[in-house]
């Protein structure tokens, strides 16, 4: 495996970053190119640990050893079809998975873990630039035809694993671009959208047809959904916000994460934003209510936008540098303090505060009113809710921006999902697997779901796994049953 001895001759070089005075100028990717023979020694350290913990750790089921020997041999073919068996699109996840692979590798019981992500992405990178990744064709076309309503990564996903079944595939997107959040989520610098471009055409390639600026619900009724396709798999996200009821929410300047964050991606794709209607922090004292993904995100596109101050605010009190003992390894880390790149450039973090009203002057936002809170324990020393109050802890900070990046709720109900009369669950999402555990199935024969709008707002790697998992379902709905495996023959 690799070199057995790897791990004891070297240490972990992770992911190098651009400098953050050159970096905050541009929108640019923040992660410099890799350098192939440092990732050859980094896969090196993978051990020859006899059970393979990072498997199951990636919701994927990447075949990490694998392809972690197959690079340090320079085999990097071999690695690219052993990646692909499993991941539809490891550039994504190469880019912006949090790496619970890591997480759960064998080496990080007592040294740091593998750089399995970033050797994940040196695979798909070398396999573009060789020319290895190339349209696949199906042998026949079964004659029957699929609907897949979203075009994030579990509609990407399941959309490809569909057409190469030999379904006809319509993917719906009502933005002007595919991508989902890929595209107007993430930032440029996180992930630039030139990785989803060359993936659309591929995806075109193999006979995806994409119908993009079409609100299903809306512009194509979900009548015509249901008549002209075979069967239906919604990938429509998670995207009704959580809000915050507080005192002043109605102020100018109060919005949320996602209606700052698509202005400035449609911006360096080259759209034009209007003035009116415009977000953006410059010159301005930004407050983000948030601490996960999209409020880095916030941080990040507010410091590049020139704002005067960014401070971050959490509920929660500041998590353990490292694991946390009610997360022993090899489980996924949730509750750990993250330092993301956005993180690096600056800004203020505070933890254990609770809005409690917002101050406006002339019908602006101008502050923001908390009050520091304590958390009771339980048996396994996590926070728990409600937090109480500290009598005399009042702040005030100001705000001239405040984004709200406090996750989402579910799905949009209004429109596609109230008319096909879905099924929900009790926290709103589209209830599926009505026919079974994965089945993906909604209450309405035909018709699948996956992604977040089942499983509640999630990663990246969850959502591509979902849309391969959920296209064998729609598969053998249409056949009988499904050639497609959790491992890609079609590769």
């Amino acid at each position: 495996m690799a070199d057995p001895r790897g791990f004891l001759k070297l240490g972990r070089e992770g992911t190098t970053y651009r400098d953050v005075a050159e970096r905050l100028g541009d929108y640019a990717c923040v992660v410099q190119d890799e350098n192939p023979e440092k990732v050859k020694a980094q896969a090196s350290r993978c051990m020859d640990c006899g059970i393979p913990f990072c498997n199951s750790g990636c919701p994927l089921g990447n075949i990490i050893p694998d392809w972690n020997d197959l690079v340090y041999r320079d085999k990097w073919e071999d690695a690219l079809v052993r990646l692909h068996s499993t991941n539809n699109f490891p550039e994504f996840t190469g880019m912006v998975c949090p790496a619970p692979c890591e997480q759960a590798c064998v080496l990080g019981i007592n040294q740091d873990p593998v750089t399995i992500k970033s050797i994940e992405f040196e695979i798909i990178t070398k396999g573009f630039d060789e020319g290895w990744v190339k349209p696949c064709l199906p042998e026949r076309r079964t004659g029957r035809s699929v609907a897949v309503v979203g075009s994030g990564p579990a509609g990407l996903s399941a959309a490809q694993q569909l057409t190469r079944a030999g379904h006809t595939v319509t993917l719906f997107e009502k933005n002007d671009r595919v991508g989902g959040l890929l595209r107007y989520g993430i930032p440029d610098f996180k992930m630039e959208k030139w990785l989803i471009d060359r993936r659309v055409e591929q995806l075109q390639a193999e006979g995806v047809i994409f119908q993009t600026g079409v609100h299903v619900g809306v512009d194509y009724t979900t009548a015509d959904l249901r008549k002209n396709f075979d069967a239906v798999l919604l990938t429509v996200g998670s995207e009704t916000p959580r809000d915050l009821p507080v005192e002043g929410r109605d102020l100018d300047g109060v919005h949320f994460a996602m209606e700052f964050l698509p202005q400035q991606n449609r911006r360096v794709a080259g759209d034009t934003v209007p003035d009116e209607g415009a977000i953006l922090a410059t010159d301005k004292h930004v407050v983000i209510l948030g601490g996960g993904d999209t409020g880095s995100d916030c941080i990040g596109t507010s410091h590049r936008q020139g704002a005067t101050s960014v401070t971050s605010i959490e509920l929660l009190p500041q998590p353990p540098v490292g694991r946390h003992e009610s997360e022993p390894w090899p489980s996924s880390k949730k509750y750990y303090f993250n330092v993301s790149s956005s993180h690096e450039e600056g800004g203020d973090r505070l933890y254990a505060l609770q809005t409690t009203k917002l101050e406006g002057e002339g019908g602006r936002l101008k502050a923001l009113h908390a009050v520091e809170v304590a958390f009771e324990r339980d048996e396994l020393n996590r926070p728990m809710m409600p937090p109480k109050e500290v009598a005399g802890s009042e702040i005030e900070i100001p705000a001239d921006l405040l984004l709200l990046a406090m996750g989402f709720v579910h799905p949009t109900h209004e429109g596609l999902v109230s008319e096909l009369g879905l099924d929900l669950d009790p926290r709103g999402n589209v209830k599926a697997d009505l026919a079974g555990a994965n089945s993906f199935a909604t209450s309405e024969p035909g018709v699948f779901a996956a992604g977040d709008c089942r499983r509640g707002q999630s990663l990246v790697v969850w959502a591509q796994w979902e849309g391969r998992e959920a296209a064998r379902q729609v598969d053998s709905y249409l056949q009988g049953a499904s050639r497609l495996q959790s491992r890609n023959e079609f590769v």
